[in-house]
């Protein structure tokens, strides 16, 4: 496990790629907040180990919201950025995901697929009908792998990448998150994060073409500490 869960740590990098595994609470991005962000690190990162001149690009290539923690990849280079956009598009990259609920699911492995829309005024997405005004079909297979302590360990395949997609979808399997007040939990985590956290990232290498994974412990922290690191894999 990640036993720093308040700086980044590197996962992999060359002259094409920088992998992070993000901490809870740092945005991927600057945002309103003016807190550093992990795109901020990564560009002092460079700029510092390479003895880049100027501004450092950096291309973002997804996204984790700001209480997730978890595997990030960015872009070193703008080809390397184009033809990982373009593996997103195509759905090539892969991620998968844990959460941690304090309720257990009815069963033991599903499929959620639904319509989202998100409301951007209040920030939260919605379950919604087809026909809505900015519907788009969300899809998620789910597998309940633990439990420990009161709480439940969840595996998450997103096959679509909509905002709140997972944050939702666990609300809807009567799962919220731990500590996801916006979408249904009571109590807080101790650090004001959410038990989600992108585990691993499948990936072509944009100038090799191989097949590469990255992986990204759990931080050693509560809820996450309660299980055996061997159910993460």
């Amino acid at each position: 496990m990640n036993s720093d869960s308040r700086a980044p740590a590197i996962l992999y990098q060359d002259n094409h790629l920088l992998v992070l595994s993000k901490p809870a609470c740092m945005p991927c991005v600057p945002d309103s907040t003016g807190d550093p962000s992990l795109l901020d690190w990564g560009r002092a990162y460079l700029k510092r180990t390479r003895g880049k001149p100027g501004n450092v690009f950096l291309g973002v290539v997804h996204r984790l919201d700001r209480p997730v923690s978890g595997v990030v990849c960015f872009a070193i280079t703008s080809k390397a950025a184009s033809r990982l956009s373009d593996q997103m598009r195509r759905k090539e990259i892969k991620k998968e995901y844990l959460a941690v609920s304090r309720c257990k699911p009815r069963r033991k492995t599903g499929k959620i697929e639904n319509f989202l829309v998100k409301n951007r005024r209040n920030n939260r997405s919605r379950v919604a009908s087809e026909q809505a005004a900015g519907a788009r079909r969300a899809v998620t297979l789910w597998s309940h792998v633990a439990e420990a302590g009161g709480f439940h360990l969840l595996k998450l395949l997103p096959e679509t990448g909509r905002p709140h997609q997972l944050r939702v979808h666990c609300a809807c399997l009567g799962c919220v998150i731990a500590g996801d007040l916006k979408y249904g939990d009571t109590t807080p985590l101790d650090n004001a994060s959410i038990a989600l956290h992108a585990l691993k990232l499948r990936i072509i290498h944009p100038v090799r073409r191989e097949k590469m994974i990255f992986l990204a412990p759990p931080p050693d922290i509560v809820p996450w500490s309660l299980f055996n690191e061997t159910q993460y894999r």
